[in-house]
């Protein structure tokens, strides 16, 4: 395995993991900060880091037209109003469910680029796959559901929060071709937390902060890793492999949020979020299924030109 095709295997097993503990960590932090502030916080620190990233590497923020509308729309569609709703949502129900509910992003982005990506339209295996997706859906929600209950609410926030950040990737495939990820997450990040502050003063108590070491630490953790190494990779990785690969995150992150949720906070799901779980998972790999095949074999007769 040559050095290029080792940092992709590498960065794509390291978002999956971290993105599958920051669930974990969220909900832990959410004990001693308030969930608008703790993410605030979070994007405060990373925007910092970003900064001198960006200056050691001698980078300079693009400002043409294209640049500053993919910046508001980051700020909007992923880092803003997407990130209030998921640390919102996870006071009310368990990390691992939040998680399993996220993982219908490859079938936001499935739709999103057959309406917007000319050469990313939807066939059949896609429109099934994106049928048991919502059946996966409907069978977490029918259960438990009480409509106006803060859990159904906080899953709703849930869903709506991967809505916009499915929207948000679109615009980043179509806009950022000249845009790094270090430049391009900084963009979205800075007008982000400004959205992200001005909620958390009008609808959160800042003296509820406490910056005990469950606070601390989990913020450190998100605003490091689960946003500078997570982000700065998601979008290296990007420019680099088809989008289908990037999808299948979502496969990992759940089984271990899950897990450690099980295990650090004793939660439990009900066996209807399992049922749920699986379908919306069969349907990802009928999504993507014919992509990832045909990207493989293209990848084997890269490999085949390349020896002969």
């Amino acid at each position: 395995m040559n050095s290029e095709k080792m940092k992709i295997s590498v960065g794509f097993a390291l978002i999956s993991m971290i993105w599958g503990s920051t669930w974990l960590v969220i909900k832990i932090g959410l004990e001693s900060v308030p969930p608008l502030f703790a993410v605030a916080i979070r994007f405060t620190l990373a925007t910092v880091i970003l900064c001198i990233i960006l200056k050691l590497k001698g980078e300079r923020m693009p400002m043409h037209r294209n640049a500053v509308i993919l910046y508001f729309t980051l700020a909007f569609m992923s880092y803003g109003f997407p990130f209030a709703l998921v640390y919102w949502g996870e006071q009310f129900i368990p990390s691992g469910l939040a998680s399993i509910l996220f993982a219908v992003y490859p079938f936001v982005v499935a739709i999103g680029s057959h309406i917007a990506l000319p050469d990313e339209k939807l066939n059949l295996l896609k429109v099934v796959g994106i049928l048991f997706g919502f059946a996966g859906v409907i069978i977490i929600f029918w259960a438990d559901i009480r409509w106006g209950e803060a859990s159904t609410l906080a899953m709703l926030g849930i869903l709506a929060s991967t809505i916009m950040q499915g929207a948000s990737l679109i615009a980043v495939k179509r806009m950022s071709k000249d845009i790094t990820p270090t430049a391009l997450s900084l963009g979205g990040m800075v007008i982000g937390i400004v959205v992200l502050y001005c909620l958390a003063l009008v609808f959160e108590d800042y003296h509820a902060i406490r910056f005990d070491l469950r606070g601390a630490g989990s913020i450190l953790y998100l605003g490091t890793f689960g946003t500078v190494v997570t982000f700065l990779t998601y979008y290296w990785l990007l420019k680099r492999i088809e989008a289908v690969y990037l999808s299948l995150v979502t496969l990992v992150t759940p089984v271990l949020a899950v897990f450690l949720g099980a295990i650090v906070l004793g939660e439990k799901l009900q066996p209807n979020v399992f049922s749920g779980a699986s379908v919306i998972f069969i349907g990802i790999l009928i999504t993507n299924g014919r992509d990832v095949a045909a990207a493989v074999q293209r990848h084997k007769a890269r490999v085949m030109n390349y020896m002969s």
